[in-house]
């Protein structure tokens, strides 16, 4: 691990990942305002909220596994590796999958607790204490050291008695504050779009932003020839 400064770190996260993410917000907002000011879209927003109330948590799983472990996994395959597949491809498939499904249904539960606390109305008040509370109590209190700890267990082969050190201040000051400010650059946009959106669309909005991520920082990877915007990235869409 490195022992210099936490924050120039993120900096660096943060401009590795400048072009997608950038490109992701525009999305989400051009999505946002064709829900409110484009009434052909209606349908389709409809479909999705209709979907997402009838499968709850399952739509949930399903779509972040989809978003988050299957396309991105396919994608490195076919443009990475190009079409060539590796040792470690099955299992980091396998581990994504469980990954990213369970984070869908811990992201579904604490939208649904935040609209329970604040309103499920998305004026303008509600929305910015829903982000409040999402990047700067959830996010650094749960999901950054629940993810980048996941990530780390991973990557020691997911033996216990090599990640004793995710427990410690040093871990966090090392390697999840940069994945914080990685995450802020990034999602703090993308959040507010979301929370834009009635409680029904939240998640699959989550999920598409989630595709889209995932499928631009790997195209990027594949056309750099490096994998760095996606180590130093808090998602790491990309197997090792």
């Amino acid at each position: 691990m490195s022992s210099g400064n936490p924050f120039s770190a993120g900096f660096r996260a943060a401009r590795a990942n400048l072009i997608p993410g950038l490109v992701i917000q525009v999305l989400m907002v051009l999505l946002v305002l064709a829900y409110y000011c484009f009434p052909p879209a209606h349908g389709w927003f409809a479909s999705l909220a209709a979907a997402k109330e009838r499968w709850g948590y399952g739509f949930s799983y399903t779509s972040s596994v989809i978003a988050g472990a299957i396309l991105p996994v396919l994608l490195t395959i076919a443009v990475v590796q190009r079409g060539r597949l590796n040792r470690g491809d099955l299992s980091g498939l396998v581990f994504l999958c469980l990954f990213w499904g369970m984070d869908g249904v811990i992201i579904d539960a604490f939208y649904r607790l935040q609209a329970v606390i604040f309103g499920a109305h998305a004026d303008f008040s509600i929305v910015f204490k829903k982000v409040l509370v999402d990047q700067f109590i959830y996010n650094p209190l749960f999901a950054a050291p629940y993810t980048v700890a996941c990530f780390e267990f991973k990557n020691q082969g997911y033996r216990l008695d090599r990640v004793r050190h995710i427990f410690t201040t040093r871990f966090y000051r090392e390697q999840t504050i940069p994945a914080l400010c990685a995450t802020w650059a990034v999602w703090i946009p993308v959040t507010s779009a979301i929370y834009a959106l009635p409680s029904l669309l939240q998640i699959p909005l989550f999920a598409l932003a989630l595709s889209f991520w995932a499928l631009l920082v790997t195209y990027i990877t594949a056309r750099t020839g490096t994998q760095e915007p996606l180590r130093e990235s808090l998602g790491k869409v990309v197997p090792d």
